[in-house]
């Protein structure tokens, strides 16, 4: 009985995808689980393995062709192979090579699935595998990460076992709960550099569709990536039988950056006293190309959106930090006693804008559609810098937090974010965000809105300036502020003195416990 070979569940971003290599042709004989067909995507490429061992007996889709989600492709028959000593070697090589793929014997099998997404998330990227097949693992370790566009999801081991098969390589894009890889409860062990020989044979195809460049021959797929990426086939190393560059080989290239082309001098050697005011660069000038994580993508996607979308504007005010300044110096010691945590500036202009907000609820309103959604609440985002980017999480109900409820919250954000554990429901909802640059030392900037919120605080350095006060001239330690809003919802004259009230609270922080 013929066993269908499909295309893979393609993601709903993913409308078709086309027949990029078959490894085999019909008449070879196949063991499950081997690479049979490449489907490249506009996103990934995506492998094809027999789903049953037998021969390839029919060809549905052609290479080249356009093929659906889940299409059937081909058919596997029952049988010995035909393909002759190609097939049988075939079959040596992947019989040489599965005592060593195979990880170390083990019990119960389990699908190891891309964590539930929430409505707002549809698919993800497999960011990196921490782990590799054959590798021993401890229950509930970290196997892999999922990037979404708003954070990263670790996918944890399921026992005490070893990965069998990974299905989704990094920079797959996987789809909520879509299986990532097979685990195996109690395996592993030594298995795991014999793991990825047999990962490299199973790639590895007859050689039939292989092509030499220069002094390297590349496997059909790893011929396509290079020219996706124009690299120097030259600098690749390949791993696969006889030195063949496999898709492996290339990906690992891409990754590293070690196969990029070097920029070749084209000036003649006659011209060069012509060009002595312009010397020629000599030596490799390193450039690094890498594609834009999901989260980079979305906040382009977000800012632009903002820009292009709000009637947004921008102003401007200077706050004397002096009260502020001399309030935490007098209290910052009693204040970590107290509440195990350092008084800092934020605090403050959280508790001066949830007050500000209250005063001014268009700043603290939102547009849907051609709605106006008022917020009975303040809740705040806080801008938190990392190496992933930008995230802001959000402080719920500031108006009856204390200023070291916001400084643990903040505290507690911040390191979290750095670690990519905040959760999505932590970033959504926000009324008003702050931003501070300060902390790099922006002396004055433009915060973009942070939709569909219709303003932003922006925070900036203190630096002593000379001031009029009284009429004398006076040294004051001086912070320029910026709110940035969207002149749809909110008029000038409202903005103005909403950034005006939180300067006043600021430099006579006892408005804010007298409510004044």
């Amino acid at each position: 009985m013929a066993t269908e070979i499909k295309a893979p569940t393609f993601p709903e971003s993913v409308a078709e995808g086309s027949v990029a290599a078959w490894h085999k042709k019909p008449g070879d004989s196949v063991e499950r689980d081997e690479l049979i067909v490449e489907i490249e995507t506009d996103k990934v490429v995506l492998e094809v393995v027999a789903p049953e061992a037998g021969t390839l007996a029919e060809v549905l889709a052609e290479e080249g062709d356009t093929v659906q989600s889940e299409q059937v492709l081909g058919r596997i028959g029952e049988g010995a192979a035909s393909g002759g000593d190609k097939a049988e070697a075939a079959s040596e090589e992947k019989s040489e090579a599965k005592p060593e793929a195979a990880p170390a014997a083990g019990g119960e099998a389990h699908e190891v699935k891309a964590p539930t997404f929430p409505e707002s998330v549809q698919e993800g990227t497999v960011a990196s595998w921490n782990k590799q097949v054959g590798e021993a693992v401890k229950r509930d370790e970290v196997l892999a990460e999922i990037e979404t566009d708003k954070v990263v999801l670790e996918v944890v081991a399921p026992a005490d076992g070893a990965l069998s098969e990974i299905k989704a390589e990094e920079g797959s894009q996987v789809a909520s709960e879509e299986v990532l890889a097979i685990f195996t409860e109690g395996a592993g062990g030594d298995a795991a550099p014999a793991a990825g020989e047999g990962k490299a044979a199973a790639s590895a195809d007859d050689g039939a569709s292989d092509e030499k460049v220069g002094d390297k021959i590349l496997a059909p797929a790893a011929r396509k990536l290079v020219a996706e990426h124009d690299l120097d086939v030259g600098k690749l190393e390949g791993t696969g039988k006889g030195g063949r560059v496999l898709k492996e080989d290339v990906q690992k290239a891409i990754k590293d950056g070690s196969a990029k082309k070097t920029a070749k001098s084209t000036q003649p050697a006659g011209a060069k006293a012509a060009a002595a005011p312009a010397p020629a660069v000599e030596g490799e000038r390193p450039e690094k190309r890498v594609p834009m994580t999901r989260l980079r993508k979305t906040i382009a996607k977000r800012l632009v959106e903002a820009q292009q979308t709000a009637a947004m504007l921008t102003t401007y005010n200077e706050v004397d930090m002096g009260a502020v300044m001399d309030l935490r110096a007098q209290y910052k010691d009693t204040f970590l006693k107290a509440h195990d945590t350092k008084l800092g500036f934020m605090g403050f202009f959280v508790k001066a804008a949830s007050e500000a907000l209250k005063r001014f609820p268009d700043v603290n309103a939102s547009i849907d559609g051609d709605d106006i959604v008022y917020h009975g609440y303040q809740d705040i985002g806080v801008a938190v810098s990392t190496d992933r980017g930008l995230v802001v999480p959000v402080l719920r109900d500031t108006d009856s937090m204390k200023i070291a409820d916001v400084e643990k919250g903040i505290v507690d954000f911040g390191k979290r974010a750095r670690d990519g554990k905040l959760g999505i429901d932590e970033m959504q909802g926000g009324t008003f965000t702050i931003t501070n640059g300060g902390i790099f030392g922006s002396l004055m900037s433009t915060p973009i809105l942070n939709p569909p919120q219709t303003a932003i605080l922006g925070m900036h350095k203190i630096q002593e300036r000379p001031m009029a006060v009284n009429g004398k001239v006076e040294i004051r330690p001086m912070m320029y502020l910026a709110l940035s809003y969207d002149h749809r919802m909110i008029d000038g004259k409202d903005a103005v003195q909403f950034l005006v009230t939180i300067k006043e609270l600021l430099e006579d922080p006892a408005r804010l416990l007298l409510d004044v």
